[in-house]
């Protein structure tokens, strides 16, 4: 599986379950969530600025998507957590299942971010990011077309320390609803 695959693999509509442990807090989280995953076009003026924030040319990304969520955590009182990133895989011109994730938004810190990611032979997609003051290592992989497991660690920014582990199941919604 290529980058292309993965993405076109994992456009839709999901359904997220999310287990997270905040070792750091001793809390455990559950999240439900909706995300959509909409393909974007190489000449989306966002994924052309996202690029050009990175000195990539924009003719080497790949199935640029946006991924948007809104789901509620027992943590925060059931408040709803909502957001929207613009996603751009530039994968290595020499190693087809190695490249850059760009992100308008990243995951362990609201900034934007560069990570770099890998297909393993079984498909599963690892990306790895380092922050300022911390490092997301995730992984997502597919049980069959519209089911697929994420999950994920956010380390200490020298990668020592484990603040949190989160497994997320999610269920492609066939309806469109």
């Amino acid at each position: 599986m290529d980058i292309s695959e993965f993405v076109q693999h994992s456009l839709g509509r999901w359904r997220s379950q999310r287990s997270a442990h905040h070792l750091a807090f001793s809390h455990f989280e559950a999240v439900k969530s909706t995300i959509d995953i909409v393909a974007l076009s190489t000449e989306d003026q966002g994924v052309i600025d996202l690029c050009k924030s990175y000195d990539i040319d924009p003719h080497t990304a790949v199935s640029p998507f946006r991924m948007s969520w809104e789901g509620e955590s027992d943590w925060d009182d059931n408040e709803v957590i909502e957001g929207s990133c613009i996603l751009v895989p530039v994968p290595d011109p020499d190693t087809p299942n190695r490249g850059k994730l760009l992100r308008d938004q990243g995951y362990a810190e609201t900034v934007a971010a560069a990570g770099n990611y890998h297909l393993t032979e079984d498909g599963t997609f690892v990306l790895v990011t380092e922050y300022d003051r911390a490092a997301a290592e995730e992984k997502i992989w597919f049980v069959n077309p519209n089911l697929r497991c994420r999950v994920s660690l956010i380390k200490t920014s020298n990668g020592t320390g484990v603040v949190t582990a989160s497994f997320a199941s999610e269920i492609r919604s066939l309806s469109g609803s």
